[in-house]
């Protein structure tokens, strides 16, 4: 069953096959991809990419070619800007929900949110990219004086909004621009229905999936996800397995399994993007929150498709160390393949990363 299962959403998470050699590409493909962990994130973009190394995908962010919001569920993720306009109209309802709970905490209250929008506007407005301390330096020059989770909560709200979104880098800080200047919409993509385009790219990308696992990934209800389903059905193909209904537009995965090991960043869209997680984890692994014992900011250490463990990331001025920790043994091919995989990383993170022994 694992096989059955498994084997195709490699392929079409571009975890295997045939690959892109375009950032923008691989967010295309996948949709969305969470991207709270910034730096882990760009590595889940290279996994999936052939020739992109850490600063090439910087480079595409930078550029916009693939921009950082919060869209789907109440985090950040990677869209491109041809599709951030009818993701957010369509998520950004449910994603409020979250919000407004939170600004009602803090007590940020309507008219404060409009005038915040204002404010974030016009200090975006012409090409500025600003961080959010700066933005938070001219809300208080404004008379708006919010930090902390108040300052989080009502960026999130300003992203919903299609006030803002991601700009460049600037160093270890990252920037906001205005979002009718970052994502035209000259370039915006109209699906007729964005319900059902929804469903087909998660299922196209993250399939073989439940409506449960959709779900909990575009953060739609379960009345709404099951309608974009049926309204996607002709482009997807049902299938039961150990008792769940499966979708895929694609199950036709090469018959060999493919050679499937890595160091997946924290919160990668294989592990994720779905609600149910036991078919990745090790037989007779303990689990924590359904992740085979690792907590949702551990780096999954993935062997033959299912977690083996987890690897960690130390950094102390501009050198980064590697290194791995198993939860079993391995043979001594999974142990090259993960050692390679080690190395893959360290490639993508470019000078300064070094792998802290071997498996």
């Amino acid at each position: 069953m694992t096989a059955v299962i498994l084997k195709p959403r490699l392929y079409n998470q571009l975890l295997a096959g045939t690959k892109p050699s375009a950032a923008a590409d691989v967010v295309d493909r996948l949709g969305a991809m969470q991207a709270q962990d910034f730096i882990g994130a760009k590595w889940a973009v290279g996994l999936r990419a052939t020739g992109l190394d850490d600063a090439a995908v910087a480079g595409a962010f930078d550029r916009g070619e693939i921009l950082r919001t919060h869209v789907l569920r109440p985090t950040w993720h990677f869209v491109t800007p041809a599709d951030i306009r009818w993701m957010l109209t369509l998520t950004a309802p449910r994603v409020h929900k979250a919000v407004d709970y939170y600004l009602r905490q803090v007590g940020v209250d309507a008219k404060k949110l409009s005038r915040a929008q204002r404010v974030l506007a016009s200090e975006l407005t012409g090409g500025r990219f600003r961080t959010r301390r700066e933005l938070a330096a001219a809300l208080a020059k404004n008379g708006i004086a919010v930090r902390g989770i108040a300052l989080g909560i009502l960026t999130i709200h300003a992203e919903l909004e299609q006030v803002m979104c991601s700009g460049p880098a600037r160093g270890r800080e990252l920037t906001y621009a205005l979002f009718d200047e970052r994502a035209p919409r000259a370039g915006s993509r109209t699906p007729p229905n964005p319900g059902a385009e929804l469903a087909a790219r998660y299922f196209v990308s993250h399939g073989p999936a439940t409506v449960r696992d959709f779900v909990w990934w575009s953060g739609l209800t379960v009345a709404q996800a099951k309608r974009a389903i049926a309204e996607a059905s002709p482009a997807l193909e049902p299938k039961d397995v150990g008792g769940l209904t499966y979708f895929a537009s694609r199950w036709d995965a090469p018959g060999r399994t493919p050679p499937a090991t890595f160091l997946l960043p924290n919160y990668d869209e294989y592990v994720i993007a779905y609600k149910d997680r036991d078919l990745m984890v090790l037989p007779g692994a303990k689990t924590r929150g359904g992740i085979a014992g690792l907590n949702a900011f551990e780096h999954p250490l993935v062997v033959d498709g299912v977690i083996a463990g987890y690897w960690t990331r130390r950094t102390s001025g501009t050198k980064t160390r590697v290194e791995m920790i198993l939860r079993g043994s391995l043979s001594e091919k999974q142990r090259r393949a993960v050692n390679a995989a080690a190395k893959r990383l360290v490639t993508f993170s470019g000078e300064g990363c070094s792998l802290v022994g071997h498996i």
